[in-house]
């Protein structure tokens, strides 16, 4: 699912000063990177659009071919893996469907949020203006296109910057860059072609995947409720700016029990926690069984931690530089403090 873990949430401030302002200020409005982004993120969820785009990490490429139509208020979108697995994920505005051919499964999951694709870009307010340094860089050209380009800049090791480079017409997303404290490249998405018609037939966004014997999987949120022992697990120390802003409970892969699911957030990064009971160790030596997870992972641009606490599997994983979902996973333990649900 590669693929789908290298777009994040993205929104910004409001219009409203601006369009209130004497024309002097309007103008000068128009270069703040905020508007663009406002921008962005609104030709991301409500223009049609068709293209193919390299998704660069880890020194690998990837390419892409994304279908977003908007019909009579639906959204539906395809993403089509161009490299061999023929992977396709279908999104409408209730669910989304992974049809894995390289698997021979078909993954169907409730819409966890309603942002597309390419919109699920970090959300970008006032609120972090104390972690993140937004700036309008000297603009370019990409597919032959004037481009603005804006640069979100963390001010410290804990989380991952920004540089976007957005259509000068419609401020569409051209160019995408991850970076890390430092400035380097983490992950990049390059548009190859985009075109944006008035209209697209709903043929467009019909998987191409031959379905006959693959295997169907309905996933998603739990309906149960964790264990009251696992309910209680929190992070008791985080790096500045995050908040605890979801709690629940999901079940993970074949297991028949729920984990508690907690998610962390500074308003642009997000790390999820997953606490399940961790394997005995005469479990552990069953033949078949899994083992304790223990240590680092690299999971796209990202990072997953896992170590044991107090008896219990803790797993941290997001689009973050590893020592923050090493700083969270290690803060977790027994607090029996509730927090907010989804």
């Amino acid at each position: 699912m590669k693929a789908l873990r290298s777009f994040r949430r993205l929104t910004s401030a409001t219009l409203a000063g601006a369009m209130l302002a004497g024309i002097g200020h309007a103008a000068a409005s128009q270069d703040d990177p905020r508007v663009w982004l406002t921008r962005m993120n609104q030709a991301l969820a409500t223009r049609n659009y068709d293209g193919t785009f390299f998704h660069l990490s880890e020194g690998q490429v990837e390419t892409m071919h994304i279908v977003h139509r908007v019909h009579a208020g639906h959204v539906t979108e395809r993403l089509v893996s161009l490299d061999g697995s023929g992977r396709e994920f279908v999104r409408t505005n209730e669910e989304l469907t992974c049809y894995l051919p390289d698997q021979h499964t078909i993954l169907v999951e409730p819409r966890q949020d309603k942002t597309p694709f390419l919109g699920s870009l970090p959300q970008f307010n006032a609120e972090v203006d104390a972690f993140y340094k937004f700036e309008s860089l000297p603009p370019g050209r990409i597919l032959g296109r004037a481009a603005r380009i804006i640069a979100v800049n963390p001010k410290d090791q804990f989380r991952y910057g920004y540089r976007l480079w957005l259509d000068e017409q419609t401020a569409m997303p051209l160019k995408t860059q991850l970076c890390d404290s430092r400035g380097q490249v983490v992950e990049q998405i390059v548009f190859a072609n985009l075109d944006m018609p008035e209209s697209i037939p709903e043929s467009a966004v019909q998987p191409a995947v031959h379905t006959e014997g693959m295997r169907w999987v309905r996933q998603g949120p739990s309906p149960d409720t964790a264990p009251a022992s696992l309910a209680a697990f929190r992070a008791s120390r985080l790096p500045p700016g995050f908040r605890l802003t979801v709690s629940g409970a999901q079940t993970l892969g074949d297991s028949s029990a729920p984990a508690t699911h907690l998610v962390y957030s500074d308003g642009v990064a997000t790390v999820s926690v997953f606490v399940e009971p961790s394997p005995s160790a005469a479990q552990a030596s069953t033949p078949g069984s899994a083992a304790p997870m223990q240590g680092l992972a690299r999971v796209g641009a990202g990072y997953a931690f896992s170590t044991v606490v107090q008896g219990h599997q803790v797993t941290a994983v997001g689009e973050v530089p590893a020592q923050t979902v090493e700083f969270i996973a290690h803060s977790v333990t027994s607090s029996g403090v509730a927090g907010p649900r989804r």
